[in-house]
């Protein structure tokens, strides 16, 4: 594929006014009751393991903000939910593939004499093991899944089984886990995906790879926003999230000749609740659920939902299909707000004035020609994650955190490999050490407009005197600090040390 300057450059619009400063934690008021469905980050990318260039790596994040020492019960996934990787191969905002997960909570009861007394009934241990964790007798629970693919319709489409498969315990701490690295490695599992090949498969606890100081953040950007890149605190360093992360043959995801492919992912729970009032010994056994399946939560783009969409309408977004996007959310894109929050912290750093921002419309809602735009011409405007398969991966030692925005002069500011023009990440995709945020800000305040944008943008650098400004949120994770093999987010942290 030819890649044009002005096309490259305007890669950088589909961050949108996404422009926002966190990853999607907490992000609607309904999915703060329901944390076990939150979806809280969503890459996909060209594997860069050596060897694995034939693959896409897809990783959704669910139940974030995991303080490590959260135990006696630790963070299972909901065995009453169904979690979901949607794919859109043909550009009509409709799923094509889907990989649903479908995990079951099971109890491994440990009794014991605790008075030495044979006469004298075993009684259940409180903590959730009793030794060496990586040995399953240890363990009062564990979780398994099985994987379903979908040729079309979610609900109504061909269904295959790909298997059922078992997820590592969290990580309790260093004396119930000696050596945690390993026995989480031995859950990655060959994934038989039929006639396009094999893929793997992971699902368990990560140390989040998401960096920025939250709390300062949602204090009305209570930071230096043209500071030092690594001048800020990640206050998610000590946190976990739980991964599904699956690599799969890009055959087994591209329709023909086109290799961009667009994702999602999405939780969802049974419409009724019936409360056991009078639960009886076990796990799970404090509700009933029943009913057709109900779409809870979705994440396609980082950001949209936390910063981009009206608080009154998060739920909403979270619930709709990204067929529905421009009929139900299209003045959201068109007049984003953020920009003009920021103007009201930062009077000196005013916000672009072409509205509607067509400019962010077009790159946001459709990908971008010759880099990640579906060829189809009867293309659905739509949020989602676009991938070109067919664009090189980039080794992590040579990525450049700010992905497309490289390539716009005046954005190199001495990180590592500045001066590295890097169009394999975000907004063409997006890989674990990509600095979403700083991308999404430089956008959201007009970077475009001063990168020579062909004049049907309507984007020029008057409207937007700020847009050569380098903001940054202070916090840095490039992707040198992340495994360059699958699943590549690392091992969590204990929930000892």
């Amino acid at each position: 594929m030819k890649y044009t300057t002005k096309a490259l450059i305007s890669a950088m619009a589909i961050c949108l006014s996404a422009s926002a400063v966190a990853s999607s934690h907490r992000e609607a008021p309904s999915i703060t009751k329901t944390p076990k469905v939150d979806a809280s980050d969503f890459y996909m990318f060209n594997s860069y393991e050596n060897g694995r260039a034939d693959y896409v790596t897809i990783i959704a994040n669910y139940l974030p903000l995991q303080d490590a020492y959260g135990g006696p019960n630790y963070f299972a996934l909901d065995p009453d939910a169904l979690y979901e990787i949607h794919i859109d191969n043909n550009g009509d905002a409709v799923e094509d593939i889907t990989f649903q997960f479908d995990f079951t909570h099971n109890l491994n009861s440990i009794e014991i004499d605790s008075d030495g007394d044979s006469s004298t009934p075993n009684v259940a241990i409180p903590l959730v093991n009793a030794g060496d964790a990586s040995n399953p007798a240890n363990v009062q629970t564990n979780e398994t899944y099985e994987i379903t693919m979908v040729k079309g319709d979610r609900r109504s489409s061909s269904r295959t089984s790909l298997g059922s498969f078992d997820k590592p315990f969290d990580y309790i701490g260093t004396k119930s886990f000696p050596d945690y690295p390993t026995y989480a490695r031995s859950f990655i599992k060959t994934l038989n995906l039929g006639s396009c090949g094999q893929g793997k498969v992971f699902v368990g606890q990560r140390a989040e790879g998401f960096a920025i100081d939250l709390g300062k953040v949602f204090d009305l950007i209570n930071l230096n926003p043209l500071g030092e890149r690594d001048g800020g605190t990640n206050i998610l360093a000590n946190k976990n999230v739980t991964s599904i992360a699956m690599e799969v043959p890009k055959a087994c995801l591209t329709a023909g000749s086109d290799p961009v492919v667009g994702a999602w992912t999405t939780a969802s729970v049974r419409q009724a609740t019936l409360v056991n009032g009078n639960p009886g010994s076990g796990i799970n056994t404090t509700a009933k659920k029943g009913g057709a399946w109900t779409q809870v939560s979705r994440l396609g783009m980082p950001l949209v939902n936390e910063v981009v969409i009206g608080l009154k309408d998060k739920d909403k977004f979270n619930a709709s299909e990204p067929k529905d996007d421009v009929a139900k959310f299209a003045p959201y894109v068109f007049y984003p707000t953020l920009p003009a929050l920021i103007e009201t912290l930062y009077p000196s750093a005013p916000a672009p004035t072409n509205f509607p921002r067509q400019d962010l419309v077009t790159a946001f809602l459709t990908g971008i020609p010759t880099v990640n735009k579906p060829a189809n011409a009867k293309q659905v405007p739509a949020d989602m994650l676009r991938l070109n398969t067919s664009i090189a991966a980039v080794a992590a030692a040579n990525q450049n955190d700010l992905g497309v925005l490289s390539i716009i002069p005046g954005q190199d500011d001495g990180r590592p490999n500045a001066d590295t023009d890097d169009v394999a990440g975000f907004p063409n995709g997006r890989r674990p050490g990509d600095d979403v945020t700083d991308i999404a800000l430089r956008v959201s305040m007009g970077a475009l407009c001063h990168a020579g944008l062909p004049a049907e943008v309507t984007c020029v650098p008057e409207d937007a005197a700020a847009g050569q400004a380098l903001f940054t949120d202070g916090a840095l994770k490039p992707a040198t600090e992340f495994d360059s093999v699958f699943p590549y987010l690392t091992t969590p942290n204990p929930g000892s040390r």
